[in-house]
């Protein structure tokens, strides 16, 4: 609301003035002040005041309400990031404040409920961020470590197959030395996109690591994912990789798979899938194998 309005109400209510890099409350310290900006403009820090901002705040804003509610150690830093003039509104006025005047409940309400879906969305920009590679734009190892083990205790549990692929693109080093990083990076982003379309959309794709991806079929017994992944496995052999010099590029690769069995962790379950991407590369790479079958689940092309 604006801060003319509160006038009346807050005749008894000092007045403060901070320079530019003044602080005004800080991370973890007790606080039981509502500060209303008159004037100026505050920054709020959550790693310390030297860090980036999370949020500027400016006239007719306020700060320090959820200390004063909750009556807990402030959660940011906050500074002035210009001169600035605020009205101190102590723990007792605040709370005669809320009883005196409708108004003011109302729209202090309004304005915790926005800044909590402003927190959440925020929130969950930072959970997405964290579990997505950034280069390849499928989900990175942090999400695989998080969700596999829960995958594979749930679908075990509940008698439901679940198959993994472990991915390598064939003689990679070798790409990157003859084309360069940004032709290996353009060809993984390339790959990683094949394979997105190539699969069913309940069926999860992370990088692994460096080259290796790792394919997730859920409700998938293993010879249905090898089925998926010799689609996979030619799809990406028809690609043409563009290059930053000018021209086109191909890339395969080698796949090993690995259903869940009674007892497994996804630790086993990768190592068996891993085992049988190992003999995927020591019988001519460019192939899928199955970890429970003893030939290839398809044919050896002319490795790449």
């Amino acid at each position: 609301m604006a801060p003319e309005s509160l006038e009346g109400l807050c005749a008894s209510c000092p007045v403060l003035r901070l320079a530019t890099g003044e602080r005004l409350i800080e991370r973890g310290q007790a606080n039981a002040t509502l500060y209303l900006l008159l004037d100026g403009k505050l920054s709020v820090h959550l790693d310390g005041p030297d860090s980036e901002p999370v949020a500027l705040l400016g006239r007719g804003e306020s700060v320090g309400e959820l200390s004063v509610i909750d009556q807990r150690s402030a959660s940011a830093d906050v500074v002035a990031a210009a001169p600035s003039r605020l009205l101190a509104v102590n723990e007792e006025s605040f709370w005669r404040l809320v009883r005196a005047s409708h108004e003011f409940a109302a729209h202090l309400l309004q304005l915790l409920a926005q800044r909590m879906r402003a927190t959440n969305s925020t929130a969950n920009r930072f959970d997405h961020a964290s579990t997505v590679d950034g280069l390849t734009g499928l989900r990175n190892r942090r999400w695989l470590e998080q969700h596999l083990s829960r995958l594979v205790v749930r679908d075990l549990r509940d008698g439901r197959p679940l198959s993994v692929a472990l991915v390598d693109l064939d003689r990679f080093k070798s790409f990157n030395d003859r084309h360069g990083h940004a032709a290996g990076d353009n060809a993984l982003v390339t790959v990683a996109a094949a394979i997105v379309a190539q699969i069913r959309p309940l069926d999860f794709a992370a990088r692994y690591g460096g080259e290796e991806l790792v394919v997730i079929f859920p409700a998938t017994a293993a010879p249905g994912a090898c089925i998926a992944m010799e689609r996979v496995r030619r799809a990406v052999a028809a690609l043409d990789i563009a290059l930053p010099a000018g021209g086109v590029a191909q890339v395969t690769l080698s796949a090993g798979v690995a259903e869940a069995i009674a007892g497994d962790t996804s630790a086993s379950l990768l190592r068996r899938a891993d085992l049988a991407l190992y003999r995927a590369k020591a019988q001519g790479r460019n192939c899928v194998v199955n970890d429970n079958a003893d030939d290839m689940a398809s044919p050896t092309l002319e490795a790449q």
